[in-house]
């Protein structure tokens, strides 16, 4: 019964672990540029 439970504990802290990797490494930001549009507003 330990063995599984200690099975479980190491599954768990190796799946954070994965995960914290992923969403440090695995999602890379976009490159950022600027972006100018004109807008015609209708005051009337």
């Amino acid at each position: 019964m330990g063995r599984i439970i200690k099975l479980l504990l190491l599954l768990a802290v190796l799946g954070f672990a994965g995960l914290a990797g992923y969403a440090y490494f695995g999602l890379p930001e976009p490159d950022m540029r600027e972006i100018s549009v004109p807008v015609i507003l209708d005051a009337n």
